[in-house]
């Protein structure tokens, strides 16, 4: 039997969702919510640096595409201050060649980088394994 006292509870962890997207920030919310993880949601710039700073999440899922500020300047932005140590995993719809791609991954606080359509499985992947927590027991599908 493995000891499991090394990873957090989903439950005690929060993710803040950035999309402009109303289908994609549902979809994404649905992911998380299903892993178990406690949320809360952004839909541009300005609003995502407000509850950033306000309710201080575990990890942030940043959209590139915003209104209000682009995911570069809230990238710069959450650098600073009282948000500096949240990690944050980039999801992008834009196509992004692989020097900018390794330009964003090169930010302090960026600790993945994932594509749209977001595929759940790479999405819950990512998110335990940057939080440091484990996926909830499913029953096995009969």
């Amino acid at each position: 039997m493995e000891n499991s006292s090394a990873f957090g509870r989903p439950a005690d962890k929060k993710v803040l969702i950035v999309d402009d997207d109303d289908a994609v920030r549902e979809l994404i919310e649905f992911i998380v919510k299903k892993e178990g993880f406690n949320i809360e949601k952004a839909a541009d710039g300005e609003e995502a640096l407000q509850k950033a700073r306000s309710t201080n999440p575990d990890l942030i899922l940043l959209d590139l595409m915003l209104p209000k500020f682009g995911g570069f300047e809230i990238l710069r932005e959450l650098q600073g201050d009282e948000t500096g140590d949240i990690p944050i995993v980039i999801i992008t719809g834009r196509y992004t060649d692989r020097s900018t791609s390794e330009m964003i991954k090169q930010e302090p606080n960026v600790k993945d980088f994932i594509e749209k359509p977001v595929k759940p499985q790479v999405l819950s992947a990512v998110i335990h394994r940057i939080l440091h927590t484990q996926p909830a027991l499913r029953k096995p599908e009969a």
